[in-house]
């Protein structure tokens, strides 16, 4: 019998859309590529999507800066980490997170997930405890968002600073609350597999003034802070213009231009994905050796990738099931390789922090599955996407057939 097989594009992205691409043509006919680079009396569209950004978050203040990993850099440095400070987060993220930590001399301290995925809680406690750190980097990692009322009920009671990497869950939220509003600072991407696409790219918010001039001053401003567009009062600036290094990271008009457009899309886009989601979710459940990761009622997700897992499958299995469906045209990535592959490294890849063991991470990375769904893909694509799964998780799992 012929199997079905799929023949999408997983790398494959939208088109930027014709508005943004005429709004990037105009910043190019002018000339006028460096944000700080406006005529009198212009907003340049930097500015212009950091007042953008700050009202769609209902943040007070934004920044628009170079990357996701730059954001996150500079947030750190901003509420004051420095070298040999130990830094909380996520023990499943990306590389990028504790990068960043190593990039200001920092040590990051992991801390177990749960198998939906988010930060342990109860871990976390014990580790603010053990360590003494006073900051959070919490990764919402995949688009999953923890408990966070309690999450911050620990953290505010420790004197603990959460900074938010937001890369994976621009437009959702906890209980209503747009994610990245819990913490002091928070930090998103603009990079292409994320929800707005300039190549690269990322924005920082916040409510507090000072932390906002710091990251505003370190990004690069050249005392020309007046020109940002969602900044704290100039006489904040006073406090930490001389004392703060210029450790450059804007973004330009360019890339500002072509990400305005897509914000105001967003919402749409949100509803597109969640439905490819909730297809291929739907088609997975209920099948044998396979677990869904059931998302609270509480959360507000964007479904722009899905992860599943296989729990107690052996590597061999995990295996045979990520080559069978890629056979068939499925790219999994499997966070249980013994060496990474692409960006599927983990918290035991990342030699330049210290060693640390987390066996309840182990276990739940062991067989973790995860798919992006582009936006190029149809409602038709999902469903035949969980049929393949399914298929070949039930034929490659003895578990499963039995």
């Amino acid at each position: 019998m012929n199997k079905s097989v799929f023949t999408g594009n997983f790398t494959q992205q939208e088109p930027i859309p014709e508005v943004a691409i005429e709004a990037a043509v105009a910043v190019m006919r002018s000339g006028r590529l460096h944000r700080y680079n406006t005529a009198p009396g212009e907003a340049g569209e930097t500015a212009l999507l950091e007042k953008d950004f700050a009202a769609y978050t209902g943040a007070k203040y934004c920044l628009a800066v170079a990357s996701g990993g730059y954001a996150i850099g500079a947030a750190l440095r901003a509420v004051g980490v420095g070298p040999g400070d130990k830094v909380l987060t996520n023990g499943f993220t990306l590389a990028p997170v504790p990068g960043a930590i190593a990039a200001v001399n920092a040590v990051p301290v992991f801390v177990e997930v749960t198998e939906s995925l988010v930060i342990d809680l109860d871990d976390l406690a014990a580790k603010i405890e053990s360590s003494g750190a006073r900051v959070l980097l919490l990764s919402h990692m995949r688009g999953h968002l923890c408990d966070m009322d309690r999450c911050m009920e620990i953290c505010d009671a420790t004197g603990v600073a959460v900074i938010e990497d937001c890369a994976h869950t621009m437009g959702g939220a906890w209980r209503g609350v747009p994610s990245g509003r819990h913490g002091l600072v928070a930090c998103y991407s603009t990079q292409t597999y994320k929800h707005i696409n300039s190549g690269e790219g990322g924005l920082l918010i916040s409510d507090d003034d000072e932390v906002m001039a710091k990251a505003v001053m370190l990004s690069g401003s050249y005392m020309l802070y007046g020109k940002n567009g969602a900044a704290p009062p100039v006489d904040t600036f006073e406090k930490v213009k001389y004392v703060t290094p210029n450790v450059s990271g804007r973004m330009d008009n360019l890339r500002a231009a072509i990400l305005r457009p897509q914000l105001a899309d967003l919402p749409a886009q949100i509803e597109r994905w969640n439905t490819l989601y909730r297809t291929v979710e739907e088609g997975l459940r209920n099948t044998p050796g396979l677990q869904v990761i059931e998302r609270p009622e509480e959360e507000d997700i964007v479904g722009s990738s899905i992860q599943f897992l296989l729990p107690g499958a052996s590597p061999e299995a995990v295996q045979s099931v990520v080559a069978a469906c890629g056979a068939r045209g499925v790219e999994l990535k499997w966070f249980g390789a013994a060496e990474p592959v692409a960006f599927t490294s983990r918290y035991d890849s990342w030699r330049y922090a210290p060693a640390q063991s987390l066996p309840k991470t182990d276990r739940i990375l062991a067989g973790l599955l995860d798919m992006r769904l582009p936006l190029t893909f149809s409602v038709a694509d999902a469903a035949l996407l969980a049929e393949i799964i399914r298929d070949e998780v039930m034929t490659g799992l003895p578990q499963a057939a039995e």
